[in-house]
């Protein structure tokens, strides 16, 4: 028994409510899911069962997003993702310091770094160059964000792996798919960047910045992501398949080890997998409500509207990823929505896997720093951004956003690059 439109509706709505009432996401999502299941007509018996199959498939990806806080914890216990950034604003210095942000946070993220950690590494020195130059909040911040944007596309963090996982593409492939929209990314930010740079309140330090007595080296700080893409790539290279879930923490072991950071590996270990058990648990809740929208004929009219509006099919991706990014505030949790529910529809089409993919996930960060979700707070927090100051800057990260999707559609849409 189908779930009704208007019930895979209401179970998006009863999940923002609750979201934006400090309610956990993954109970919120939950609630939603149980709520649209019986309102939209599926009775208490199939709503279970729709949501224990919407989140069985999403198991594996689960899996190798918790894999993937082995080099997480690397990255970021070690110091290596600080060493990364400091290196990264040294090297362009004062004069292309916004620049410098956006790529210190770009690299973090594209490598494996969280787009909220990224944010808090490189903000202690955005605010170090911003009482140097004069530099407001709107500016800085915009620059970071930009940069997570850029990152977060290309990466093997949580949203790329979901993305993969669910059309049955390499990893590797995906995250390549995602230049076109950073490049995108990069580009539209530093030139937003600049007009907002003395827009704003002022930037007040409140921290002496990172330490850079104890950071890795530069070669050992990148030694952990570098081992775990070349293992990556040997599938498409040399037709060895290793998969990320050994290609992630082999990485983040080997990283650990030139670094001289082995004897820290169990705390690195348990910061990593705190870090992923708070995706883990996102995406069970997305995984239920995906269940219950994915079996509603909600589908069907957005695929409708879509026809009568005489829009090609291939659309449906860069669409789909929007609204469920906007509906979760989550690149990951809207990445993972809109690949479940409308990933068999759009290839229906004939759309190619990997162009379907990256459509989606490019799409999903148009709306992503909504402030329903976490990303929106912790990027105020970082820089001391007041609440109704860091509203205006939803309209500017949105923008970015609807460059990097358009950009990945005509590309992987009209162009049909992936086939």
């Amino acid at each position: 028994m189908s779930v009704s439109a208007l019930g895979a509706i209401l179970a998006l709505v009863v999940a923002i409510v609750l979201i934006l009432k400090k309610v956990p996401p993954t109970y919120a999502m939950i609630a939603g899911a149980v709520v649209g299941g019986l309102i939209g007509g599926a009775g208490l018996a199939n709503t279970v069962t729709y949501m224990i199959n919407g989140t069985k498939d999403i198991v594996s990806a689960i899996i190798r997003i918790v894999a993937a806080g082995v080099l997480a914890g690397a990255l970021i216990k070690s110091g290596a993702a600080a060493r990364i950034a400091n290196s990264i604003v040294e090297k362009l210095g004062d004069k292309n310091s916004l620049l410098a942000m956006t790529l210190a946070t770009w690299l973090l993220t594209a490598i494996g770094v969280f787009g909220d950690v990224a944010i808090i590494t490189v903000s202690p020195i955005a605010i170090q160059i911003a009482q140097k130059t004069g530099y407001k909040k709107l500016g800085i911040l915009l620059a970071m964000i930009g940069g997570v944007k850029a990152g977060n596309v290309m990466s093997p963090n949580p949203n790329g792996i979901a993305a993969a996982e669910t059309f049955h593409v390499p990893l590797t492939s995906m995250m390549a798919a995602g230049i076109p929209a950073a490049l995108t990314a990069i580009v539209i930010t530093t030139l937003l960047a600049k007009g907002l740079a003395y827009k704003g309140t002022d930037v007040v330090a409140d921290s002496d910045g990172a330490d850079t007595v104890l950071l890795p080296s530069l070669a050992g700080a990148l030694t952990g992501p570098l081992v775990t893409i070349m293992l990556l790539l040997l599938r498409p290279v040399a037709g060895i398949t290793i998969d990320p879930l050994i290609a992630l923490p082999v990485g983040g072991l080997v990283g650990m080890a030139v670094m001289g950071k082995l004897k820290d590996f169990v705390s690195y270990l348990e910061f990593g997998l705190g870090k992923m058990s708070g995706v883990a648990m996102l995406l069970i809740g997305t995984g239920t409500l995906a269940g219950i929208i994915a079996n509603s004929t909600l589908k069907e009219v957005i695929v409708q509207l879509l026809q009568k509006a005489g829009l090609p099919g291939f659309l449906l991706a860069p669409i789909s990823g929007t609204l469920m990014g906007a509906a979760s505030a989550s690149s990951t949790a809207g990445t993972t929505l809109a690949s479940q529910i409308f990933g068999d529809t759009i290839l229906s089409y004939g759309v190619a896997a990997l162009a379907a993919g990256a459509m989606i996930h490019a799409g999903s960060f148009v709306f992503d720093g909504l402030p329903h979700g976490s990303f929106f707070h912790v990027s105020a927090g970082c820089v001391n951004m007041k609440i109704n100051e860091r509203l205006k800057l939803i309209a500017y990260e949105s923008f970015i956003g609807i460059c990097m999707v358009t950009v990945s559609t005509i590309v992987y849409g009209v162009i049909k690059i992936a086939g």
